[in-house]
């Protein structure tokens, strides 16, 4: 590619930062298929961002093609000054919100999915609440996979996660939220429904054809998750229950999710004393990030709802 003194335009606009926000998705990804699901968008619209930015900045990112996917020394340095920008661009907003002493801003939240029916709501009453302390705060909520969630918090584009414990970053801060149960279930179409617990046998669950989560998982899940026959996977948990409720798969759901569909006879809960397991969810801030007064009181909410109880 030809080379110029100014690749870059006097002033970056929001296409701009775009742009790098995909590129720096992915290569914390490692290429353009996991990609997809972090930020939501088609594959194709993915490679044409990245052959934009390699267009505007006039040189060669990363590479792509049969032989797989690598950065190149070039994108390797480009990554690095996006984290810089994207650090700046957050340190900048943290330092505006801290002059509103009237909690005035937005607070940035990401949620893993189908948490709304959790039996104790210390989300719902805390944004209720914080709206109550500052009534011009603009909420917004991403549902998105927990991956995606640390990958905005550590680069500023959400103040606030939700998400599985299933590893520790160095760069989070981790305040324990829930603990929620999931079991195996089947649907009332599913040859298991109608069986007794004690009649089904660990040969009967391993030919069950079972949908299992496309994202990562902790040892005690996958431990639970290893003796099924997995031939479909989801994203989420909808996804999940919308495969069980087909009545060809089985599969785990959080007790919570599933009541209404128990509720009503379309699903039962197999062997529950035994196909089991708990699952921690944790808010995650980023670590040395500046003072932030509405999300200061929005913690001071979370903290509030666990001693109510």
């Amino acid at each position: 590619m030809s080379r110029s003194d100014n690749l870059l335009p006097r002033q970056l606009g929001d296409a701009h930062i775009r742009l790098l926000r995909i590129y720096k998705a992915v290569i914390e990804s490692g290429g353009f298929s996991s990609a997809e699901v972090i930020l939501n968008i088609s594959r194709p619209a993915i490679s044409q961002a990245i052959s934009e930015l390699e267009s505007l900045l006039q040189m060669r990112l990363c590479n792509r093609g049969r032989s797989g996917f690598s950065i190149t020394e070039e994108g390797e340095a480009v990554y690095q000054a996006t984290l810089q920008l994207l650090s700046s661009l957050e340190t900048f907003r943290a330092q505006i919100n801290a002059i509103n002493t009237d909690l005035r801003g937005e607070l940035n939240i990401g949620i893993t999915d189908n948490m709304v029916s959790m039996p104790r709501m210390r989300i719902t009453r805390s944004l209720a609440a914080l709206k109550q302390r500052g009534p011009e705060i603009v909420i917004n909520i991403r549902m998105i996979p927990p991956n995606a969630i640390e990958t905005a918090v550590l680069d500023g584009q959400l103040q606030i996660g939700v998400v599985p414990e299933l590893r520790t970053l160095p760069g989070l801060n981790y305040f324990p939220l829930y603990e929620e149960r999931s079991e195996l279930y089947c649907s009332d179409t599913h040859p298991l429904f109608g069986r007794y617990d004690s009649e089904i046998s660990e040969q009967d669950l391993a030919s069950a054809e079972a949908v299992l989560p496309a994202y990562p998982q902790a040892a005690e899940i996958r431990q639970q998750q290893a003796g099924l026959k997995a031939s479909a996977s989801s994203t989420d948990r909808e996804g999940i229950a919308f495969l069980i409720l087909s009545g060809e798969y089985i599969g785990f759901l959080p007790t919570h999710f599933a009541e209404r569909w128990v509720r009503d006879g379309k699903l039962r809960a197999i062997q529950p004393g035994q196909r089991y397991f708990h699952t921690q969810f944790m808010a995650i801030t980023r670590k040395g990030a500046r003072t932030n007064l509405v999300l200061e009181a929005y913690l001071e909410e979370l903290i509030n709802t666990e001693r109510a109880g």
